[in-house]
């Protein structure tokens, strides 16, 4: 007669009984400063982290910018010298898709030049990314002016791509949109929603449509003031400041658009004029101005404001005038 054994089995201990974790390893495609400050939110938030890009120089130098990123967050009291370490020790890098392999979901923050270029460039990202994670791996786009919808047509499993926005270059902002395409299930939908919030941020349901609802709003915003300026109705500092005090937002529209990169507005007025034909898309003349001398803001040192070292707003640019 056989002995009765007790066994690891038995108590639920086994290997193939863990529960395992919905969200635990996640992938981005790019390292550039979006890239980077999803790869830090996450990494924060105890997720391990692969950050891929076309070289390692890429991959070297994403890694000094967030290590000085961190440091300057230290330097402010907002976080100690063992959870900067955490954070770095949870992203690798690298430049090879097969790491994406055990992902749950890989995100593509990549920076594209024009309409045309940015669609045919994500779109074969999200191809490579397909032919290395596995079937319940979430796919999505940090895109707002590109459709997903339109972006997956040529994948396989379509169902599991979405568009999933972050609104801002930071990494504290709070609020997420989150686009369901027309071949999203509901269940891949829904598991985006659980991993934003894991990751700490509200979630902004967005019905599929290029700008969505916070780039559609910035545009002209910030082509409006930039057309008041031009026709002398108020300076530069006054029409900031007239948005700050008099409607508490945090940012005047030419402090909010040298924080975002002025590269990065004007693909958006190209893309949003290209699909809807609406004047108030058409980029201004002073924004082509400041792009084309590669004045982009904060990211370069100079952009509608000059910037020191630190990012910290020293005085108006002189290029601009009265």
């Amino acid at each position: 007669m056989a002995e009765n054994i007790e066994r690891l089995e038995d108590y639920g201990l086994s290997k193939d009984s863990k529960p395992k974790t919905l969200f635990s390893r996640v992938g981005i495609v790019g390292a550039g400063s979006v890239g980077q400050n999803i790869a830090r939110m996450v990494s924060s938030r105890g997720l391990d982290v692969i950050i891929l890009d076309l070289n390692q120089q890429k991959i070297d130098q994403a890694f000094l910018d967030l290590a000085k990123e961190l440091d300057r967050m230290i330097e402010r009291w907002g976080m100690t010298n063992s959870e900067k370490l955490g954070i770095l020790s949870r992203i690798k890098g690298t430049i090879d898709y097969a790491d994406f392999k055990g992902c749950d979901i890989v995100i593509e923050a990549i920076k594209s030049s024009t309409r045309e270029h940015s669609h045919n460039v994500r779109a074969e990202i999200l191809k490579k990314i397909e032919s290395y994670v596995g079937r319940d791996t979430i796919i999505a786009t940090n895109s707002s002016t590109q459709v997903i919808t339109e972006l997956t047509a040529d994948l396989i499993h379509k169902d599991r791509c979405v568009s999933f926005h972050f609104l801002t270059p930071e990494a504290d902002a709070r609020v997420v949109e989150i686009v369901k395409g027309l071949y999203t299930s509901q269940k891949a939908y829904e598991n985006t929603v659980k991993f934003a919030n894991l990751i700490g941020k509200k979630v902004v349901p967005v019905k599929e449509s290029p700008g969505i609802i916070s780039t559609r709003l910035i545009v002209p915003f910030i082509n409006e003031a930039c057309e008041i300026l031009m026709e002398g109705v108020g300076t530069m500092e006054d029409i900031d400041l007239t948005m700050k005090v008099g409607f508490g937002l945090p940012l005047g529209p030419f402090e909010m658009a040298d924080k975002i990169g002025l590269d990065k507005i004007l693909r958006w007025c190209e893309n949003l004029y290209d699909e809807f034909g609406d004047l108030k898309y058409k980029s201004s003349p002073l924004l082509k101005k400041l792009v084309r001398a590669n004045q982009w803001g904060r990211r370069t040192g100079r952009g509608f404001y000059e910037y020191n070292k630190e990012g910290v707003k020293i005085t108006k640019n002189s290029f601009i005038g009265e």
